[in-house]
């Protein structure tokens, strides 16, 4: 799983069949306890994700396997999973999470 923030909406109204009322967000992986602008991503969202939220995505085969289960996989990268209210660690907080509760 990744850390990602959630920067952006993504609209189509043209896509795959498969993608037909999924929706997409523009995401900004964690790396390096930071947050890249020139890495942007596009994932799937299954929980209701929004702008300004930090969440957990499952990438690859996983993920494309989420929508339509094992026997017929999605023409899916990366799905956002989970919402994250609160990261804990034991030194120091990531840069960008003070504005997550």
């Amino acid at each position: 799983m990744l850390i990602a923030k959630v920067v952006g909406n993504v609209v189509a109204t043209k896509k795959e069949e498969k993608l037909a009322g999924k929706k997409l967000l523009l995401i900004s992986p964690l790396k390096d306890n930071k947050y890249s602008w020139t890495n942007l991503k596009v994932a799937v969202d299954r929980v209701g994700a929004g702008v300004g939220d930090v969440v957990l995505l499952l990438e690859g085969t996983p993920a494309s396997g989420l929508l339509d289960g094992a026997v017929s996989f999605s023409p899916v990268d990366m799905c956002i999973v989970g919402i994250i209210d609160e990261i804990q660690m034991a030194r120091e907080s990531l840069p960008g999470m003070e504005d997550v509760r």
